[in-house]
């Protein structure tokens, strides 16, 4: 009986907190210039097949119905939010193609968003990194730049764990912001 009382009183206590919360991060999209990483939508499975190759989806891990569904509540939020966007960047994996493709139709891929998980691609971190970097030193926009991507690349730069489909704020000195997860 506490445990439930002290679940109510937890609910009750964090819902304001958060919306709260939500509220102050679509202020801070508003003044645009913001960083907003999309860890791509779901798609069953974690790393690649061992036949990935990047040039042919059907070897890839991709977005299931779940994934798109999810994906394309992303787009709905940032038209519903009426969020200012400079441009869409993805990482050239299907799956993230595939998320900024539903969510935002315009977009043009990149390969410093690419994976490095797989031992393939770990060779390939550190220019990634740095190219990247080079990229948002150069960003200069009243509107903010989408970047579609992994989950290792985000943990990497922002040091933070997202969920498929999260969507993760930093300003250009790569701080979190904040994050709002997308379900579906």
């Amino acid at each position: 009986m506490k445990i439930l009382k002290f679940l109510i009183i937890f609910i009750s206590l964090t819902t304001p907190i958060k919306a709260d919360l939500n509220k102050n991060l679509l202020n801070q999209l508003e003044e645009g210039g913001k960083l907003i990483f999309i860890r791509h939508a779901y798609a069953p499975g974690g790393g690649d097949p061992d036949n990935f190759n990047l040039n042919d989806c059907s070897t890839q891990r991709n977005l299931n119905k779940e994934g798109r569904d999810q994906a394309k509540y992303i787009g709905e939020f940032f038209k519903k939010n009426k969020i200012k966007i400079e441009k869409v960047l993805s990482s050239e994996w299907c799956r993230c193609k595939e998320t900024a493709e539903i969510a935002f139709k315009d977009f043009s891929t990149n390969s410093f968003l690419n994976s490095f998980y797989s031992s393939k691609f770990a060779k390939n971190k550190e220019k990634q990194i740095k190219m990247l970097n080079n990229y948002v030193k150069k960003f200069t926009s009243d509107k903010n730049l989408i970047l579609v991507t992994h989950y290792v690349l985000i943990s990497e730069v922002l040091d933070y764990a997202p969920s498929s489909g999260e969507i993760v704020v930093s300003d250009k000195n790569f701080n979190m912001i904040g994050n709002i997860e997308i379900n579906y």
